[in-house]
């Protein structure tokens, strides 16, 4: 499924326009994202916790040219862990 399949089954499911479908999903992911960039967790119970956490600098071999060493810098990268319904959910099926 990719996004436009999930904004016309949101869509459906709601019994709104396509367009009120995006403005959910947009508004949503917003949200989720404002608050990873804040350092904040965000937890849907039932479904999952996102995070975002620093992945420290380290050393790396440069593709092009293995035998020189680059530097890759500190970035931070969103996390996500599934929560113990999902899990049970998809054990179940």
């Amino acid at each position: 499924m990719n996004k436009s399949d999930f904004i016309e089954r949101l869509a459906a499911e709601l019994e709104v326009s396509k367009k009120e479908a995006e403005h959910i999903y947009k508004t949503f992911l917003g949200i989720i994202i404002s608050e990873l960039k804040a350092g904040n967790e965000v937890t849907l119970t039932g479904f999952g916790t996102f995070s975002s956490r620093v992945r420290r600098a380290r050393k790396g071999v440069n593709p092009q040219n293995p035998s020189e060493e680059i530097r890759i810098p500190d970035v931070r990268v969103a996390k996500f862990k599934a929560g113990k319904t999902l899990k049970d959910l998809l054990k179940a099926s």
